[in-house]
């Protein structure tokens, strides 16, 4: 499938790569004669709901969009929003002489250029063609030695999309029925939910435990310089031979783990410093050792997620958008890998830096080797690192802003892996004393000195811990010998108290997560992603907290499925997938086994049936785990108990806490903030909630309708709303919405009476309809009243107005011309910088649904843990990019504007209102079937 030599002289060749700013790029180094066009992603994948299923197929496989009975065949269909470039594919393929497929070389890349091949069908001569880096080198060699496509790669991506398809359409619909509509459930993203509540978990039941210690300050007497420092501080070590008790000396009850420690109390520590008042102290011994540290492996994708966090407070999907574009544009080599290996021409380009900018004498005389330690690595890349066979400092290149700040991590890493170790002295001093009661202490001091700093004159690798200490920091000690004799300038007493072990970050998950052997590296930025997204966990600064939702997604999961979030059986299905993509497993049977359970197909290994693990597994697959509902007890799945009889719950309209039974007088309820954090509802603080006003005030009965009319406090904010009959259609073409209203600002959940709640529930109200026949309407909005005509929306300055204002009145304020553009515009509430993917100033502005963040072309608005004050630019960032990554909304609900087309017309003046309200019905019910289809799709996708 190599390029002909006909061909190689003249002729017109076409090639295709992933996005349109990687082919303005490579177009711009293969000249006149090519064609580079972008698949822009993936151009078929499997169905996202039955309407797309080809109308042959009938029953699971409508569903699954996969033949379950027929070898697991996918039904593979041209995503909606590439039939258009798909068409524009064939007809560049239509007027050339070869084909490159020039899709990334990895397993979704390979993918790719197979899915083109089937829908393109090519009758020219096919060539795949890789690289990992945009250099016009790089680009020219890859024209020159194309290779075949690599159908094993393609049949494990296949594999893999089969597997997840199954998972998630299989388990997402329990979730649906015993938890709440919508939710999803995947082969990982369950996994990692399951890590981070497990850790909040583990806060909830940490019991702080109290201990003291002493610290020293010691002088030798003599005037130092700051080679030589004329003090230390020293912390007490033991007392009469026995440790004295640290933080780590405890277990997460409180409890000491081993007897034989001193546990000082603040009583003891201060009577300890007190007889110490007097003691003479010496050096009791000195024990110097050598100190080298070598440098660190250059990036692959896992590591360069968890140092850009921890150094630049990027979040993973930030992360790899920046990376993307430094790709693109030719900055850096391929971002997924798994490789730490450099080449020749990489090595030999960053000892050429080193011997540049350092000098010969942080040159080590031979290249470092690193060797790969990912297991299964899956791809044959080089590590990340600056393109090129000579790199460019971060000066040279031209980038700004998070592109310059990325590159210039991946470069300075490179350029240490090819440098010196550092080296130096790390010294321990013993100092001991008598207490004036006869007690024999000793203290202990640590340092470090570092004599030829190596590779750390380019590089220092950051830390998840925020005080632990970087490898640079040095700890200088005063030159002592054993037996020189000390004065305690100062004994200080000092508390501490044992923490809960830290919440994960999505630096530290993705490092349990490559730990644990679970996913791939590539994947790791769009699980996270998936786990915001779906509401399972939030984020509160650069911590990621569990929702009290994925509580109950995790305890039904746990105890149902507990082999499907089992850690060592996910990881297990890994390596079984890697098999499968080395060949040395057959994909059908190892498919089979998974999801029909023991005895289908036999000769693959990895199976639903294997590793089971606790309670509620069974010998069966994943068909008949999902099969078997009855056992699931909704309301018990989603229960917590709290204490003292409380108990936290998840309902289908958020958390609340409860307690005493129902229609007793004993029986309590109060909604619980969803931004709060499961480890901080206490029973105190339920407590709280019990005694503030939120829960339901029954005021009345509606006259008019005979339901009962409550005040409740929601998410944002008090509202009124009526509880219909138990057997009122709740879903269906039938389905019946309660009437329900915000309370005005005016107006509070203990003072609210059902008058006020009626008249709340009669809005929006009518006000009139224009010449032109459009209806204007007052409406009371989250920010306050207003009008609202077609589009057009006026703010009213009063909440009475809604009541009183007549049509005349209405005309006059629209009569006034509105106020648009910069003269108009609302100053921005906070500037943050400049976008790294678009390249844009980036702001927070004040939106009609709160604060949001923009770079002009896309808004993002801040999540329940974000806030104006303290929303850092690389915050923003991310949230403009999990935007980008979502697409552009759905515009399906905007069909058919009918009554703007009537305004346009110069409609005569003798048009009557009824019609109009009989034309914006039709209009209302195809708006509100097509929002059905839509919001159907989406359901169906997000199983996934």
């Amino acid at each position: 499938m190599s390029p002909t030599s006909e061909t190689a002289q003249g002729g017109r060749r076409l090639v295709i790569v992933e996005s349109p700013a990687k082919a303005k790029t490579i177009k711009g180094y293969l000249g006149p004669g090519y064609v580079v066009e972008a698949s822009v992603g993936h151009i078929r994948d499997l169905p996202s709901g039955a309407a797309e299923v080809p109308e042959k197929y009938t029953g699971e496989v409508r569903r699954l969009g996969v033949d379950v009975e027929h070898d697991f065949q996918p039904i593979y269909v041209v995503n909606a929003d590439k039939k258009a470039q798909v068409r524009k594919l064939k007809e560049q393929l239509a007027g050339v002489d070869e084909l490159f497929l020039a899709t990334d070389e990895d397993r979704e890349g390979e993918a790719i250029a197979w899915h083109l091949l089937e829908v393109l069908k090519p009758k020219v001569p096919v060539h795949r063609m890789v690289f990992h880096e945009i250099t016009k080198d790089a680009i020219q060699e890859a024209v020159r030695n194309p290779r075949e496509l690599n159908k094993r790669m393609v049949d494990a991506q296949e594999t893999r999309r089969i597997l997840d398809r199954l998972y998630g359409y299989e388990v997402s619909p329990v979730l649906w029925k015993k938890v709440m509509r919508g939710l999803s459930a995947g082969r990982v993203q369950s996994v990692a939910t399951r890590l981070v509540v497990e850790r909040e978990r583990e806060r909830i039941a940490f019991r702080s435990a109290e201990y003291w210690d002493l610290t020293g300050t010691f002088s030798t007497g003599r005037a130092g310089d700051p080679s030589d420092p004329s003090s230390l501080v020293a912390r007490l070590n033991t007392v009469d031979g026995k440790r004295v008790a640290q933080g780590r000396d405890f277990g997460s009850d409180g409890q000491l783990k081993t007897a034989n420690i001193l546990h000082l109390d603040e009583e003891k520590a201060r009577a300890l410093a007190a007889s110490l008042a007097d003691t003479s102290f010496s050096v009791r011994s000195v024990e110097s050792k050598p100190y080298r540290r070598s440098p660190y492996a250059p990036f692959r994708t896992t590591t360069l997620q968890q140092e850009a966090s921890r150094k630049l407070g990027f979040g993973a999907k930030a992360t790899m958008q920046v990376a993307q574009k430094l790709y693109e544009n030719g900055f850096i080599t391929y971002m997924r890998t798994d490789s730490t290996v450099l080449s020749d021409t990489a090595v030999s380009a960053a000892r050429a830096q080193v011997t540049q900018l350092y000098g010969a004498d942080y040159l080590p005389e031979k290249p470092r080797v690193y060797a790969g330690k990912v297991k299964n690595a899956q791809e044959a890349h080089e590590a990340i690192r600056p393109s090129g066979d000579r790199f460019r400092t971060p000066a040279q290149t031209g980038l700004t802003g998070d592109q310059f700040r990325l590159y210039e991590l991946i470069w300075k890493r490179t350029v240490a892996s090819q440098m010196k170790d550092a080296t130096g002295n790390s010294v321990t001093v013993k100092i001991g004393g008598r207490s004036a009661d006869g007690r024999d202490v000793e203290f202990s001091a640590s340092g470090k000195t570092i004599t030829f700093h190596g590779f750390m004159k380019a590089y220092v690798e950051g830390a998840d811990d925020p005080n632990a200490e970087l490898d640079d920091r040095e700890r200088r000690l005063p030159q002592v010998a054993e037996g020189d004799a000390l004065s305690a300038d100062e004994i200080t007493v000092d508390g501490h108290a044992t923490k809960p072990p830290a919440r994960y970050t999505e630096a530290s998950l993705v490092k349990e997560l490559e730990e644990r052997e679970i996913g791939r590296p590539s994947t790791y930025a769009s699980i996270i992603g998936t786990i915001l997204d779906r509401g399972y966990v939030f984020k509160k600064g650069t911590a990621l907290v569990p929702s009290f939702l994925s509580f109950a997604v995790v305890n039904l999961l746990e105890t149902h499925f507990g082999r499907l979030v089992d850690y060592s059986f996910t990881a297990k299905m890994e390596d079984d997938l890697d098999r499968i993509a080395r060949g040395e497993a057959q994909a059908v049977p190892w498919l089979k086994r998974f999801y029909f359970g023991e005895g289908e197909g036999s000769g693959a290994s990895g199976g639903a049936a294997d590793a089971g693990n606790g309670d509620g597994d069974h010998l069966g697959g994943l068909k008949e785990l999902v099969t078997d509902l009855g056992a699931i007890d909704a309301r018990e799945i989603s229960s917590f108990p709290v204490g003292d009889g409380i108990m936290l719950r998840v309902g289908r309209y958020g958390p609340y806490v409860e307690r005493g039974e129902k229609d007793t007088e004993e029986h309590q309820r109060a909604d619980v903030p969803e931004e709060l954090a499961p480890d901080e509802l206490t029973v105190a603080y339920a407590e709280e909630l019990f005694a503030k006003p939120s829960g339901d005030f029954e005021l009345g009965v509606d006259p008019v309708s005979g339901n009962q009319i409550v005040a409740k406090d929601g998410r944002y904010g008090p509202y009124v709303t009526e509880i219909l009959p138990e057997d009122t259609p709740k879903t269906g073409k039938n389905a019946v919405k309660p009437r329900t209203a915000s309370l005005f600002k005016s107006m509070a959940l203990d003072t609210v009476t059902l008058a006020d709640a009626l008249k709340l529930m009669s809005l929006p109200r009518v006000v009139g309809v224009d010449a032109d026949g459009v209806e204007i309407t007052a409406q009371n909005g989250r920010y306050g009243p207003y009008l609202k005509k077609g589009t057009d929306s006026r703010s009213l300055t009063d909440e009475e107005q809604l009541f009183t204002i007549t049509l005349e009145e209405a005309l006059a304020i629209y009569a006034q011309p509105k106020q648009r553009g910069r003269a108009a515009a609302k100053p921005p509430l906070k500037e943050l910088g400049t976008d790294p993917v678009s390249e844009k100033p980036v702001v927070v502005k004040d939106g009609r649904f709160g604060p949001y963040v923009t770079d002009g072309e896309t808004n993002a608005t801040l999540r329940t843990d974000d806030s104006v004050e303290t929303i850092t630019p690389e915050r923003g960032y991310e949230l403009l990019a999990e935007k980008r990554a979502k697409g552009p909304a759905k515009k399906t609900a905007k069909k058919a504007p009918a009554k703007k087309t009537a305004a346009k017309k110069a409609a005569p003046a003798k048009k009557t209102a009824a019609k109009k309200t009989a034309a914006k019905k039709t209009t209302t019910a195809k708006t509100a079937a097509a929002k059905k289809t839509t919001a159907a799709k989406k359901t169906a996708a997000k199983s996934e």
